[in-house]
């Protein structure tokens, strides 16, 4: 069975599960249920296909209750600094907000594009413009499932990026190398192959430096102004010929002078580095971490990601993303038992997955823009207290928990496991209150009332069983199965707390389906169940997917 093969299997409870976890933020259990039975790829397709459904949401607004413009739009308004950093955590929310929502039409957009933001990284703290900010980010969405090509010659050119890596300083006078080295280190090339040989030289950095002088962002961060963006400076830009080294066949790109002249050697420069060999090998395999198994084997490098790679460069394809995502996401390694779980889940899928599984539904932020806030606020604040921080990562090279090649274990520590354990514990408690009527988190009692048979007749119909409750609690929550040790744990120490036999939530169960208005016989179910499921959740060795 080659391992980049298509998976012809139906997909089961289970595959479809794993599909969706990797694929997005997390599935609701209808999206679940919904891909089931599908073959791997017609559920791929489906994922593709939907993006479009989310391609143009409806912009940020302003979530400020006690403003007059509250509810309303505000990218083409005049710039604000004093509103700068509350417009740029709108817009972090507005993207938290597409991760979370749920439509029951699973799309690949949001979880590629947070790939292409690791990938390719810019921050609000260094940037400082909320308006460069959305811009940024609105070009990652347009192109996550385009063409690599058009990724990197954006991007190149984009303001956030000139200002971040410090292109806008770019000149013939005084070259600036950080974005020509990071071009190569870790948007294409990267810095060394699978077997640890130095992709490019240092002469490589300088001659691309050369390449990109005379670009400039504009109005940044200018009180008032209604318009931004990048222009070429031609007197800023050096014209000579740029040399690189045997690592690119001594290639020699040709200077230009005039108004067009960055544009055609920045188009020199993105076709050099996507003939670079290693390339596609580069994204190949970075998609690979981030969708399949942060372990790359020499087995895999060989059957998955230089095939893959093949795919992506080749003259059919010409480096387009999308027929790369399908090859990789209906693959045998995709589904294979190995995968499965072989992944710990970053603070996105733990929360965002979680809020989904349990659906609990996202305000609109248009006409709910309070609660949406409150709700995005708390999920955001989660994220960040776990070293997750879309938008603002600490450093060029990702977040800790996509730290450089994809996924990394470099976010857990004793304090976050701690923390992981309480932010999901008010999830659990139903203790913040998203809007009047709404609290944000798990209704125990709607979920128990739904598997008993005949709520009413307590006589009629036998009780639910704690196997039961564990049953349903679990289902679709964990990658790999519970051991029956692990469920004797949970019901025995956990939900019982080790003195009480399981026929006493029988007996605790009925009283309360007898007398559901007793307040007391119901606290007493829901400190249980809570109990059980606190630590369901906080299980941090199952916390993979």
């Amino acid at each position: 069975m080659a391992l980049l093969d298509t998976y012809f299997a139906p997909l089961t409870e289970k595959t479809a599960a794993h599909l969706l976890r990797r694929a997005t933020f997390g599935p609701t259990r209808q999206e679940i249920l919904d891909i089931t039975g599908m073959t791997a790829t017609q559920a791929v397709d489906l994922l593709v296909s939907n993006a479009s459904f989310r391609a143009s949401p409806p912009p940020p607004v302003e979530l400020d209750e006690t403003l007059p413009d509250a509810g309303q739009p505000f990218l083409s308004k005049p710039f604000e600094s004093g509103k700068n950093p509350s417009r740029y955590n709108y817009i972090q929310y507005w993207w938290i907000g597409l991760m979370t929502e749920q439509f029951n039409r699973p799309s690949v957009l949001e979880k590629l594009t947070a790939f292409w933001q690791n990938h390719f990284v810019v921050t609000m703290a260094v940037v400082g413009d909320y308006r460069f900010m959305d811009q940024y980010l609105r070009f990652l969405r347009s192109n996550a499932l385009g063409n690599f090509r058009n990724l990197v010659t954006g991007i190149t050119k984009d303001p956030g990026m000139l200002i971040f890596q410090n292109g806008n300083e770019n000149n013939k006078e005084l070259p600036n190398e950080n974005y020509g080295r990071e071009l190569q280190e870790l948007f294409t090339v990267g810095q060394k192959d699978f077997y640890g040989t130095y992709n490019y030289t240092e002469q490589d950095v300088k001659a691309a430096a050369e390449v990109l002088t005379g670009w400039q962002a504009t109005n940044r961060a200018k009180e008032g102004s209604t318009s931004f963006g990048t222009i070429f400076n031609p007197d800023r830009h050096n014209s000579g010929n740029k040399v690189f080294s045997s690592k690119y066949n001594n290639t020699t790109i040709t200077g230009r002078t005039g108004t067009e002249a960055g544009e055609a050697e920045l188009s020199s420069l993105v076709s050099m580095l996507l003939s670079h060999p290693e390339t596609p090998k580069f994204i190949c395999r970075k998609l690979y971490r981030w969708y399949v198994n942060p372990e790359v084997t020499q087995e895999v490098e060989d059957q998955v990601i230089i095939p893959l790679a093949n795919l992506f460069s080749s003259t059919a394809n010409n480096f387009n993303i999308t027929p790369v995502l399908k090859k990789l996401l209906t693959s045998n390694i995709f589904f294979d038992n190995a995968t499965i779980g072989a992944i710990i889940k970053s603070p996105a899928e733990l929360m965002i997955g979680t809020i989904r599984l349990f659906n609990q539904p996202v305000p609109d932020v248009t006409t709910e823009f309070v609660a949406f806030r409150k709700m995005i606020n708390f999920l955001s604040y989660s994220m960040n207290n776990l070293q997750l921080n879309f938008l603002n990562q600490p450093s060029v090279f990702g977040s800790l928990p996509y730290f450089q090649t994809g996924y990394s274990k470099n976010w857990i520590n004793g304090t976050t496991l701690g923390v992981r354990g309480s932010t999901t514990d008010v999830i659990v408690n139903q203790s913040l209150e998203v809007k009047p009527g709404y609290k944000l988190g798990i209704d125990i009692l709607a979920i128990l009332s739904a598997i008993q048979p005949n709520f009413a007749d307590v006589t009629g119909t036998p009780a639910i069983t704690c196997e039961q409750v564990l049953e349903e609690f679990s289902k679709n929550l964990y990658a790999t199965d519970l051991l029956q040790t692990q469920k004797d744990f949970l019901i025995d120490k956990i939900m019982m707390m080790n003195s009480s036999p399981r026929t006493t939530w029988i007996r605790e169960w009925d009283a309360y389906r007898a007398a559901t208005a007793d307040a007391a016989k119901q606290g007493t179910i829901l400190w249980r169940c809570r109990a059980m499921l606190r630590q369901m959740l906080r299980m941090a060795e199952y916390q993979i997917f």
